[in-house]
């Protein structure tokens, strides 16, 4: 059996719910986490009497000590299947976001959360549908569907018709909480994504960026490049030169920065998978959003 790499997520807010996990919680109960002391007469549990507390209150009652449970979220993964994300140099960058849903499956398991499926191009892709659920091999099914998945022929998306697909397969997700990771390489419009992020709450939202190196670093060699749209399938050649390398490289960068801009300004700072998944540097990004 192949090794699934895992990585760790905490989110930065508390959620509701009782089924026991690895996330913090709102409710109160027999958790680990310390919230505050009761009085006895109001939570009668002689178990979790806190003899010192009581001593030092001065007003003669017993105090018990409160916890707040951990508990489990729900978590789902959307993901652009449209034309271009079955573009790569080496391996598809559809193929590298199921080797994330392979180890998130994993990962959420361990945790104890439940994970589900929701994909879409210019539309909702029913067949690609899973429904959040706890279950072991629950990820390793939802990325072999992923490497199986076959575009669907098309004119490339429009701003109406990339939005149209998303808004549609997310309507399952309109006002439930938990984690949704957003996979795309968002090579459509996004000016009107900024509308329809904010949907997604009370949800915490982790953007995926997927950009394959082929697409990000300009062929070295001055010579004529041919190339092709992912999307519409219509061909463009071009003469390699310094300064189209330049504006090539320039251009990247700016897409960079305002997909960044976008994200961090609904509180939800991007995840870029280049070319590979690195499950500890997933961890690392949970880390540096959460301190």
């Amino acid at each position: 059996m192949d090794r699934v790499d895992e990585f760790h997520y905490q989110l930065p807010r508390r959620f509701g719910g009782w089924r026991p996990g690895a996330q913090r919680g709102l409710s109160q109960g027999s958790g680990q986490e310390f919230a505050a002391h009761r009085r006895l007469f109001d939570h009668p549990d002689p178990r979790r009497i806190d003899l010192r507390a009581s001593v030092r209150d001065g007003r003669g009652d017993w105090l018990v000590r409160i916890h707040r449970l951990r508990v489990a979220i729900p978590v789902h993964v959307v993901v652009d299947v449209s034309a271009s994300m079955h573009f790569g140099a080496e391996r598809r960058k559809l193929d590298v976001v199921a080797d994330l849903v392979e180890a998130l499956g994993y990962s959420a398991f361990r945790a104890g959360d439940t994970v589900g499926l929701l994909a879409f191009d210019q539309r909702e892709r029913e067949d690609l549908f899973v429904p959040a659920r706890h279950s072991r091999g629950n990820g390793s099914l939802m990325a072999k569907m992923l490497r199986e998945c076959r575009a669907t022929p098309g004119a490339a998306p429009s701003d109406d018709s990339a939005l149209a697909g998303l808004r549609r397969a997310t309507e399952r997700l309109v006002g439930r909480g938990g984690l949704v990771f957003l996979a795309s390489d968002f090579h459509w419009p996004i000016a009107a994504l900024g509308e329809l992020l904010p949907q997604f709450a009370p949800a915490c939202v982790v953007p995926l960026v997927v950009w394959d190196p082929a697409e990000t670093e300009p062929p070295d060699s001055r010579a004529l490049v041919a190339l092709s749209d992912a999307e519409t399938g219509s061909r463009r050649s071009l003469w390699m030169r310094d300064s189209l390398r330049t504006r090539w490289r320039n251009a990247v960068a700016a897409r960079r920065a305002e997909l960044t801009e976008l994200f961090n300004a609904q509180g939800m700072p991007p995840f870029h998978l280049h070319g590979r998944f690195d499950a500890e540097a997933l961890t690392r990004y949970f880390m540096e959003t959460t301190a």
